[in-house]
């Protein structure tokens, strides 16, 4: 790929910190593409492992060790999100992309060179990038889709590169992130300030341990839709539940079997204002929101406790 060489680089052969200090960009692009950080975590190891396993001498003679990790890793996960599809078929109901709390560092990676002639107004930022509503649009999409319009649109790649990845040519990667680019502006709702959003998640909590169903019912689209995430290890509904009022109940109702060692704690998931439910201090599901009109249109609730891991000691 054309990124420049990162510092520490040279024809001689950069250095193991020079290498690694790639990582952070590896699993910032890796989560993107995949939705799952523990599968980011394993495509990157993985690359390093080709790294290492070619013989010094051609090791030295790459120009841009950067660039050569990127596309080895945008290609693993390439492969991965093809062979995703089987297994989701074998998934224990509803699969929602891995939440991951404000503290995970590689959230705001740094971007990689791109293609200069693009419009700005066409890029996504990384901090949107994030979102859970963002990341499912993105699992909603062909792996060439996905790739393409991750690689340019969030990371700023330019096709030319893109199209040595994906083994298309620059203008049919063009096209997919073009596809791709219509999906995620059909989905996405006006943007409501992170302070209000914060304010409706603080009602919600509240209206929800209070059991207050009208108070729900007040917060939530009429057209609401919650999808629970359990993945077979914990209970969850096995199909998205639909329309405000039924979410209402069904969520007063859950709060009335709720053990009382069980605490709801505001906190930020996936750089947006969220929820995360404790029992005895241990997450047990973490929950994300989209807003639409200052009103609830979507939550996500992650019970399955492997893709809790980041969220281990609250």
């Amino acid at each position: 790929m054309s990124t420049p060489p990162e510092s520490g680089s040279s024809r001689t052969g950069p250095g193991p910190d020079a290498i690694m200090s790639e990582r952070r960009q590896l699993i910032s692009l890796a989560y993107r593409l995949l939705g799952s950080l523990a599968d980011a975590e394993d495509a990157v190891q993985e690359t390093y492992a080709r790294w290492y396993a070619m013989p010094e001498g051609q090791r030295e003679d790459i120009a841009s060790p950067g660039a050569w990790l990127t596309t080895v890793a945008s290609r693993i996960c390439l492969d991965l999100l093809g062979s995703a599809r089987a297994r989701r078929e074998k998934y224990v109901g509803e699969w929602i992309p891995e939440p991951v709390p404000e503290s995970t560092d590689w959230i705001s990676g740094r971007r990689s060179a791109g293609d200069a002639a693009v419009d700005p107004a066409d890029r996504i930022t990384l901090d949107e990038s994030i979102s859970m509503a963002f990341l499912v649009v993105l699992d909603s999409m062909t792996p060439a889709e996905r790739v393409a319009f991750v690689l340019h649109d969030v990371f700023a790649y330019p096709f030319a590169d893109i199209a040595e990845i994906v083994g298309r040519t620059p203008a049919a990667c063009r096209q997919l992130a073009s596809s791709a680019r219509r999906r995620v502006r059909a989905s996405q709702a006006p943007p409501t300030p992170a302070a209000r959003q914060a304010g409706i998640v603080r009602e919600f909590s509240r209206a929800w341990e209070a059991k207050d169903v009208d108070a729900l019912i007040g917060l939530l689209d009429p057209d609401a839709t919650l999808v629970a995430d359990g993945g077979g290890l914990a209970l969850a509904a096995l199909h998205p539940i639909e329309g405000g009022e039924l979410i209402a109940h069904l969520l007063a109702d859950l709060a009335d079997r709720t053990p009382g060692n069980v605490t709801f704690v505001e906190h930020v998931v996936n750089g947006q204002p969220g929820l995360v439910a404790q029992e005895d201090g241990v997450t047990i599901s973490v929950y994300a929101f989209e807003m639409v009109a200052d009103r609830i249109r979507h939550i996500w609730a992650v019970r399955n406790p492997e893709k809790l891991r980041p969220w281990t000691g609250g």
